[in-house]
């Protein structure tokens, strides 16, 4: 049966949320409710097998990985355990605006890859485009399926391209048949990393508290020796400080892919709800595990560690296996080379994940050719899914010597994109309140609403902004200039400009002015499709919390 809203249908007013102010708006009329079946047709037609479980799980995935387990030594060689750890909660603060923006976009307007589809919405149809392009070709480049076999080498001797032959299969048998297949692999993949990040936590504190024999209790003696901040780029305090900021420009990835909560809203079953509990408990959770893991590890590992200093992309230049190996433990660092091989495999899905599905979102806008829209009988966009698989193969350039420079120039671009996601996201927020000013409506009628949301948006742009533009600052200073860092800190500005342009006059968009944004058709849908409240969490399974 379709699940398009019917002009007869009846409207309840019950409020999505028992704290958020009821919505009563009348007098709908039938172009808003036509508007409102055309914006959420495309919608329907896809599967809604995820729930908020799973949601929650997969934006957890997302976020933990390779960047928290093996770059992190990187981090705090370059700032000292003090200033990582300050980079890390001051990262964290903009995360959590951009994660209140687009989680209050997304309960108004449940989409299909949200931000993009939010940015044609209340904004002009060409910045969605734009971001919509860069997201697909930041998406199918199969850094992370090239990572995998640099991973395995840890164990094996065989040619790396036998590695990403098995798993670009196995990458693409996960994401080929039901979405809520695809769900239930990240689940157990993030129950993996759940559980070793708990593990490393408590092996941290043992390591540092003295309950390894043999071993002397360390206590802060790394935060006194060799120093809480390390200079970089030059001396004194002028050096600690850049140190700081250079490692704040890469906690940033370390946080990328948190707003991947909404991404498959269209899939989702009761996708308000689902998406915002998910971007509560998902912020909280990682940022809890990253503040507790980046404490301990700053007291575990000194951070003029040679080994930390040069990571070799697996586990052995990892530095919670450098504290380990040093505490003379020896069977955990396979132990975590295993699950940061899920993490990449994690990130590999997660890729084909978004660029099919973003693709799916701009054919429904009429920006890509109709073809994209096909889904199979399990509500799979199948064809998105096979054009973003064919680009896998791309992995082999990782593999020669002669193309691996050029490989990882476009490879890095992608990071670049996490900002300018974050930035498009937080003027989305920004222009969603212009329009409901604008049109006579506040933030009570939104479905759903976070403490500190009205402002969220400018902290999070105006951060941003800062750290995209000063994301390969190292280049300019004396003695430092590198090509390669230069065009993947900085290509993604100019690419988004000449595709602005580029569907400006292809396509003819306009910008949406606040009066003209299209409210009632999603206030109507809020309300015609009412979705329960979560069931309170009584005895057993308040030890959902964990993964819920």
């Amino acid at each position: 049966m379709s699940k398009e809203i019917k002009a007869n249908s009846t409207i309840d007013v019950t409020a999505q949320s028992s704290d958020i102010e009821s919505l009563n708006f009348s007098g709908y009329s039938k172009e808003d409710i036509d508007d409102a079946n055309e914006i959420f047709h495309h919608e329907n037609r896809l599967s809604s097998k995820l729930n908020a479980r799973l949601i929650s799980m997969i934006a957890l995935v997302a976020v933990i990985g390779t960047g928290l387990f093996l770059s992190s030594g990187g981090t705090l060689h370059t700032t000292g355990p003090v200033g990582m750890l300050i980079s890390y909660i001051f990262v964290g603060t903009v995360v959590a605006a951009s994660q209140i923006c687009i989680a209050e976009v997304s309960c108004l307007y449940p989409a299909t890859s949200s931000f993009v589809a939010h940015a044609e919405h209340f904004i002009d149809k060409s910045l969605g485009f734009s971001m919509g392009v860069i997201d697909i070709y930041s998406a199918v480049i199969p850094s992370e399926l090239a990572a995998v076999s640099v991973i395995m080498t840890y164990w094996s001797d065989i040619n790396p391209a036998l590695w990403i032959s098995i798993f670009g299969v196995v990458i693409v048998a996960i994401n080929c048949y039901n979405v809520k297949w695809y769900g239930e692999v990240e689940f157990a993949f993030g129950m993996l990393k759940i559980l070793l990040c708990l593990g490393l936590i408590l092996t941290g504190l043992i390591i540092d508290l003295g309950g390894v024999p043999g071993q002397q209790r360390l206590g802060f003696h790394y935060w006194k020796h060799p120093g809480p901040f390390a200079a970089k780029y030059a001396s004194g305090s002028l050096g600690k400080f850049l140190g700081f900021w250079k490692s704040v420009n890469s906690v940033v990835y370390a946080f990328g892919s948190i707003q991947s909560i909404s991404m498959l809203a269209g899939e989702t079953e009761y996708p308000r709800r689902a998406i915002y509990r998910a971007a509560k408990r998902v912020f909280y959770r990682v940022f809890t595990l990253y503040i507790l893991m980046v404490f301990i590890l700053s007291m575990i590992v000194p951070y003029d560690d040679p080994v930390i200093a040069k990571p070799s992309g697996t586990a052995s230049a990892s530095p919670w296996v450098r504290a380990i190996s040093l505490a003379g433990i020896k069977v955990l660092p396979h132990i975590i080379n295993a699950v940061v091989l899920t993490s990449a495999l994690s990130a590999a899905n997660l890729g084909i994940i978004k660029a099919s599905r973003t693709l799916y979102a701009l054919a429904s806008k009429k920006q890509l050719p109709k073809v994209f829209l096909k889904v199979n009988k399990h509500g799979l966009p199948y064809v998105g899914v096979t054009f973003a698989s064919c680009f896998l193969p791309l992995a082999y350039l990782s593999v020669s010597n002669t193309s691996t420079s050029v490989f990882s120039w476009f490879q890095n671009i992608s990071s670049s994109a996490i900002l300018y996601n974050w930035i498009v996201i937080a003027v989305n927020h920004i222009a969603m309140h212009r329009a409901l000013k604008r049109q006579g409506f506040s933030r009570n009628n939104l479905p759903y609403t976070f403490y500190g949301g009205r402002y969220a948006g400018f902290y999070s742009l105006f951060f941003s902004i800062i750290f995209l533009l000063t994301g390969g600052f190292p280049v300019f200073i004396h003695g430092y200039w590198d090509f390669a860092t230069f065009f993947s800190a900085y290509f993604v500005i100019p690419l988004g400009l000449v595709l602005f342009v580029f569907a400006k006059l292809f396509f003819k968009t306009e910008y949406i002015r606040p009066s003209e944004v299209k409210l009632k058709p999603l206030f109507y849908d809020v309300q015609n499709r009412p979705e329960p409240n979560f069931t309170k969490l009584r005895g057993w399974r308040w030890l959902t919390l964990l993964w819920g």
